[in-house]
């Protein structure tokens, strides 16, 4: 399995997996010339992939699906509640080919399944996913609320694991946000931060996991070099840390 992050943060969220013989977008929150030229970094083609799996409904994870499907060719697979919600204050455009789930479904595709895990972060119907090639498991796990029921058995299931570490807690307790924005971020439909992911991890993770990518850092309330070293006095076990740039592709991933 591959993975490679075209991109990761509020400016916009994108990720492309891999997996048995499907190739498959994670959200949309880029533009497609830019996922393209992202991709093909990578020696891959966007238009070749199989389709394009929304998480939620906010507009860094959803705002250019329009795009991708009618610029690439690509099905949307999304919730009914998402892209309702989405449709509110994103300018999708016409979409033909959107293929609905619900929220902890499974969906199959050649060569590989998405379970789809409900969150509790503060979108209309927010998911997770763990893409299963029948032989190994990968996490992208963003956006998550904060560490509910179940997150540490499916993580404790994964052979890697693409996990949001959104803020570092003394960053934004003194940074220049509003307190109504900070209650939110650490709030129950808001964001982890490094603390919380990298000790999730630290409990959670069995020996079969490869690497963890650190996800969707905050580029006001968190820096990367804090958060991997956040990371790595938890963790003290020398697992392969990446993280995953708000303005660059990532290496590809393997597992």
């Amino acid at each position: 399995m591959k993975v490679i992050s075209l991109q990761s943060g509020s400016n916009g969220n994108c990720i492309y997996v891999e997996a048995g013989g499907s190739a498959l977008v994670f959200d949309a929150g880029i533009s497609g010339a830019r996922a393209r030229r992202r991709l093909a970094r990578r020696r891959r083609e966007i238009s070749h992939a199989d389709a394009v799996i929304i998480s939620h409904d906010h507009r860094d994870h959803v705002r250019c699906s329009g795009i991708y499907q009618r610029k690439f060719g690509l099905p949307i697979h999304v919730t009914e509640p998402t892209l309702a919600a989405a449709r509110e204050y994103c300018r999708l455009g016409q979409l033909s080919d959107v293929r609905f789930f619900r929220a902890g479904e499974t969906l199959r595709f050649d060569g590989a399944c998405v379970e789809t895990i409900p969150t509790p972060h503060d979108g209309a119907d927010g998911v997770g996913f763990v893409v299963d090639d029948g032989r190994r498991r990968v996490g992208i796990l963003t956006d998550l609320g904060h560490v509910f029921p179940g997150l540490a058995d499916v993580i404790a299931t994964l052979d890697a694991v693409v996990l949001e570490s959104n803020y570092d807690a003394d960053m934004l307790a003194y940074g220049p946000y509003p307190a109504l924005v900070k209650d939110r971020i650490r709030g129950p439909g808001g964001h982890l931060s490094n603390v919380e992911a990298g000790e999730l991890l630290a409990a959670a993770a069995g020996r079969r996991m490869q690497w963890a990518c650190l996800a969707h850092l905050s580029q006001q309330n968190n820096e990367p070099q804090l958060a991997l070293e956040t990371w790595r006095e938890i963790l003290a076990d020398g697992l392969p840390l990446h993280v995953a740039g708000r303005y660059a592709v990532s290496d590809v991933l393997r597992v």
